[in-house]
């Protein structure tokens, strides 16, 4: 049972009120593709000092637009290593209780992938440094409601990666008749509530537990559009860097050779 099937009192089917919030979104994508264009540069590896290949330092822009990849079965092991490596205080911000490993495991097990949504940023060593849950409700009663969960690595917080989960997720969730998408968090858990709210979210407290709510629009062509832009773009933008990650190891291997090469010659000219 979801936490949101434990609240009869809530009700998904709200009048929708809120305006699409997407509206400048294919504005964006034009200066995202710009993005990737100059950043075919960033790709190429280089030798530094003794050789060795190494991948480029890992920025991201300002005000870019970030893509956000659906996962897939396939992702299972990025997903638990990403939460693995969220220490105890994150842990306990992310899932409201100390979960140790083995419960993280169960929880990754547990991952319906085709009932459920689950999203996520990779940088370009493909390491999954921010994901989302979305987690659709079984019961009858609740069945056009979801409920939103997100984690960011430490290093790669403050860029506005957990808001643009949030995004991505809310879109989804109009798109897919979703009608009030939740947002279960401890109080003290700031950055949560601050996405919840800057997203026109109602916000109720209860001591240490908050309760937030978005009430969504209906699904257009537009939304659907964005959707299928964005997913496309995230797709791209994945195989670019598995590519590239690829090249560096081709270019690390033939480097390794090249200095045996001459580490033979040195010896044999002795």
């Amino acid at each position: 049972m979801t936490w949101i099937e434990k609240r009869p009192d809530l009700r998904c089917d709200a009048a929708k009120t809120r305006e699409n919030p997407y509206s400048g979104r294919m504005h964006q994508l034009l200066g995202y593709f710009h993005l990737l264009w100059t950043g075919v540069v960033g790709l190429l590896p280089w030798s530094h000092g003794e050789g060795v290949v190494r991948a480029p330092l890992v920025r991201f822009p300002q005000a870019g637009l970030v893509p956000i990849r659906t996962l897939r079965p396939r992702h299972r092991a990025a997903v638990l290593a990403h939460l693995c490596e969220l220490s105890p205080t994150d842990r306990y911000m992310r899932f409201g209780y100390a979960a140790q490993d083995v419960l993280i495991e169960r929880y990754v097990e547990s991952l319906d992938f085709d009932r459920d949504q689950v999203f996520g940023i990779f940088n370009r060593r493909l390491r999954l440094i921010g994901m989302a849950h979305l987690a659709y409700a079984q019961a009858p009663q609740v069945d056009r409601c979801a409920e939103f969960g997100v984690s960011v690595l430490p290093s790669y917080r403050g860029k506005g990666l957990g808001a643009k989960l949030f995004a991505r997720a809310q879109l989804h969730a109009q798109n897919d008749g979703i009608s009030l998408l939740f947002i279960h968090a401890l109080s003290e858990n700031s950055a949560m509530l601050k996405i919840a709210r800057k997203a026109g979210a109602t916000v109720q407290r209860f001591g240490s537990e908050s309760d937030a709510y978005v009430q969504l629009p209906s699904a257009t062509l537009q939304s659907h559009m964005n959707e299928a832009v964005g997913e496309q773009i995230a797709d791209t933008d994945y195989c670019l860097k598995v590519q590239a990650q690829q090249f560096w190891g081709i270019l690390a291997g033939i480097q390794e050779v090249r200095q045996q090469i001459r580490k033979s010659q040195g010896e044999t000219s002795s």
